[in-house]
């Protein structure tokens, strides 16, 4: 969700890290950015879940990664 709701509002993700146990927003408004951003007209909750969870283990291997740090590749990939 943080990184949806920063995506959406266009700011920069690749300095963004997850911040575990924050709290952001509403649970309407996540879900809302949920259905927006999953691709599918009316899914099922079980799509809605394998949205996110499919989502949240890119994310975090992005995190993990060395090639996602942006001290890393500094302004080589910037944006990817």
């Amino acid at each position: 969700f943080q990184y949806l709701k920063r995506f959406d509002r266009g700011r920069d993700l690749d300095t963004f890290r997850y911040e575990a146990l924050s709290v952001e927003g509403s649970p309407a408004e996540c879900l809302q950015l949920f259905l927006l951003h999953c691709g599918i007209v009316d899914p099922s909750w079980a799509e809605l879940r394998n949205f996110t969870w499919f989502l949240n283990i890119q994310l975090r291997d992005c995190e993990a990664s060395v090639f996602c740090t942006p001290s890393f590749v500094q302004d080589t990939l910037n944006g990817f």
